[in-house]
């Protein structure tokens, strides 16, 4: 159902009162964290519909896709190239196993 995809995503379904328009029930609903998103229809499965719709839409046109973050492994001498003295924690050229020999 509806309610299990907003479940999914973390995202609370509010359903107000039934209200009376025209001698016809009329449900109303909104998302708890986007209130702006809010519908409302003649049946309970109509008003969740609309809701999922709009945060669909809400989802491709307002929320970019997140764009992974760039990396770039840079070579030895690449790297030796920028260092400027400073020690990074962790960092070591060096495997684990091999030791400097002097």
């Amino acid at each position: 159902m509806i309610e299990d995809y907003f479940k999914e995503v973390g995202i609370t379904l509010v359903e107000l009162p039934i209200e009376l328009v025209d001698e016809r029930p009329m449900y109303t609903g909104y998302l708890k964290e986007l209130p702006i998103i809010n519908a409302s229809g003649a049946s309970r499965k109509i008003m969740q519909q609309k809701l999922a719709e709009m945060y669909q839409t809400y989802q491709e046109l307002l929320l970019p896709d997140a764009e992974e973050e760039k990396t770039m492994n840079l070579s030895t001498e690449e790297l030796l190239r920028y260092y400027d003295g400073e020690t990074f924690d962790g960092f070591s050229l060096l495997a684990k196993n091999e030791q400097v020999e002097e």
